[in-house]
């Protein structure tokens, strides 16, 4: 099994999405030994946002196919993508547009879009420092796991789940109460990664 680990958030160590994707991973190699896992740190490491290239040599052109071919490759993506001013961040949505390729993971057909990167699994570990989940007064305003769901589904990933620590910013209590949820719910989905 190829796992693709992605964390997003410029916080470093002070990031709750990157603690639980670090959760995820391991709990995934524990379930997996035989899991190879390829890390890309897009906060250490953006990429440039997109703009036409030249050519194919290029270099911005060989980090886009360098960046294809660790998608494809994947069976299970974890994708860390806190909450930036209710979407998700700019390095996270510059990886996005460069998996986001028409004659690769989407086409476009007579009866409207197809995907074409399903059979992954994607667990995204979303942290938020209010509160926007459904039924709360902030849910309006995500634009965050309501665009992933929206641009993953037009990829063809169908099976997404999000492990969600919503709340972070409130106080320190709402924080280990939102990290033990998370962390739990991240003991639930393991089952189906193994």
């Amino acid at each position: 099994m190829k796992l693709l680990h992605i964390d997003s958030s410029a916080l470093g160590h002070h990031s709750v999405s990157r603690a639980l994707t670090a959760d995820i991973v391991e709990q995934v190699r524990r379930a997996r030994p035989d899991a190879s896992v390829h890390y890309r740190d897009l906060a250490a490491q953006p990429l440039p946002h997109w703009a036409p290239v030249a050519d194919a040599s290029d270099p911005a052109a060989l980090l886009g196919n360098q960046v294809m071919d660790e998608f494809l490759a994947a069976d299970v993506i974890v994708i860390g993508a806190p909450m930036y001013n209710f979407g998700i961040p700019s390095a996270l949505k510059a990886w996005i547009d460069r998996i986001a390729v028409a004659g690769k993971t989407f086409r476009y057909t007579a009866n409207g879009p197809e995907g074409l990167a399903g059979g992954k699994r994607v667990i995204v570990a979303s942290s938020r420092g209010g509160f926007y989940g459904e039924g709360s007064g902030g849910a309006a305003m995500d634009f965050q796991e309501n665009y992933l769901r929206a641009v993953l589904g037009f990829l063809g990933l169908t099976e997404v789940e999000f492990v969600r620590a919503e709340g972070v910013a409130v106080s320190a209590e709402h924080k280990d109460r939102a990290l033990a949820t998370a962390r739990d719910a991240i003991g639930t989905l393991l089952p189906k990664a193994a």
